[in-house]
């Protein structure tokens, strides 16, 4: 197989290497909590042995019940996997088109370059699969005032307290949103409409929805008290580690589209960031998407070209483990192609298969971006033929969804042995 990656012979406004998986947004892959939609996904993917999640567990850093990895050894580490791979030949440039003869996967990540959106975009007929995303500021470590934050994880939940909290009393709180929203914010270029992804909204939007916005959402305070003293606060700023050394911490959920100079000055003003020095500014990017009902079959491959497959951002997950899990699912449909194998994809009851019924499944008209969540399952699925389901709690009816779907998939999984494939020419392009 080649490998084809055009950075770093050319570059994004988001990234800043040339390696391998780079993450630009968070450094998190979301839940490890088994009862999770999260969780359930990252079973899934470590059965089929995702090399993703392997290398995301070899640089994990304190996250509380999440997954967060140190960007660099992140990306390093699947540098070196692919980098060693016997079967693999590494091809660095862009490549805007798919290649004659030869089984094309695209797998570009957040954002594709102008020339194979171009080629998308007159293939499929698509003029605005697009959506934007942002980019969280990170902070160094030694800069946040330790008097003025707390270490605790929400709820007290995970197995190491990961989470330095940043609390805000009534009147700082408000003075905090009143210097957001008269921030000056980067507008958008005038052929773009903005189109937010609901899990990435920039704060600004939030905070559109009314004052109290943002503390139902990244700045929501409950299940945080004061390990020492028990205090509540009126809302609180999480950070996440960025490291293994901790020097280094995201805003967590503090996506933005202020301007750089505005983003120092009104971030300030959260009482423990007053001396904050930003390792990173917050950004907004456009990623590309293809509306997977109308233009991909059930193998993730191009209606009208069966030689070219899609996996990733690019086909409307949003989020580094859904995507990472998408391009696992169209890996497997490939090896069953190549071995001669019938098309044989997990079924809907397993969180593999709801992420793929919703990528070519949904409905076209109002086709939008999704991460992984319990909204995917459709609870029919999971009944016992009786009507089980209507009558269980959530947690009950979730638990029962989480257990059926785990004998599910290794039922799928066990099924999946076949011959070895006969050798094709394949092209990746990440």
């Amino acid at each position: 197989m080649t490998l084809h990656e055009m950075r770093p012979v050319k570059t994004t406004e988001a990234h800043q290497t040339g390696g391998f998986a780079e993450l630009v947004c968070s450094n998190s892959f979301k839940s490890k909590a088994p009862g999770s939609a999260p969780g359930m996904l990252k079973h899934e993917m470590a059965t089929m042995g995702s090399l993703n999640l392997k290398m995301a567990q070899t640089a994990a850093v304190p996250g509380g019940e999440a997954l967060a990895v140190d960007r660099d050894l992140f990306s390093a580490a699947v540098t070196r996997a692919l980098s060693s791979h016997p079967l693999i030949t590494l091809a660095p440039g862009e490549v805007i088109q798919p290649f004659e003869n030869a089984i094309t996967l695209f797998a570009t990540g957040p954002l594709t370059s102008t020339g194979l959106t171009d080629w998308i975009a007159k293939t499929t007929g698509a003029e605005d699969c697009y959506f934007y995303d942002a980019i969280a500021p990170i902070v160094d470590a030694t800069t946040v005032d330790p008097t003025r934050s707390f270490l605790a994880n929400r709820y007290g939940k995970g197995d190491e307290v990961a989470y330095l909290n940043c609390p805000l009393n009534v009147a700082e709180y408000d003075a905090f949103i009143d210097a957001l929203i008269a921030g000056e914010k980067v507008p958008p270029k005038a052929f773009e409409k903005e189109k937010f992804f609901q899990g990435c909204q920039p704060i600004e939007a939030i905070s559109a929805g009314g004052r109290q916005s943002l503390r139902f959402g990244p700045m929501k305070p409950v299940g945080l008290t004061h390990p020492v003293t028990g205090e509540k606060f009126h809302a609180v700023v999480q950070l996440r580690p960025e490291n293994l050394g901790r020097t280094a911490y995201n805003l967590v959920g503090f996506q933005t589209k202020l301007k750089y100079g505005e983003q120092a000055r009104v971030f300030r003003m959260i009482p423990a960031l007053h001396k904050a020095e930003f390792l990173r500014l917050g950004s907004i990017h456009r990623n590309t998407y293809v509306c997977g009902p109308k233009v991909l079959r059930s193998d993730l491959s191009l209606k009208g070209h069966p030689r070219v497959y899609f996996a990733g951002q690019i086909t409307g997950v949003e989020g580094y483990l859904e995507s990472s899990a998408c391009g696992l699912l169209a890996a497997h449909f490939i090896y069953q192609r190549l071995a001669g194998l019938p098309h044989d994809a997990p079924p809907a009851n397993t969180a593999l298969g709801a992420l793929l019924r919703h990528i070519t499944g949904s409905d076209a008209k109002n086709y939008q971006p999704a991460n992984i969540h319990f909204g995917l399952f459709e609870t029919g699925y999971f009944d016992d033929g009786a009507g089980a389901m209507g009558k269980l709690s959530r947690d009950e009816g979730r638990a029962r969804m989480v257990d059926q779907a785990a004998r599910n998939f290794n039922h799928w999984w066990s099924a999946q042995a076949g011959p070895s494939p006969t050798p094709v020419t394949t092209h990746a392009h990440a």
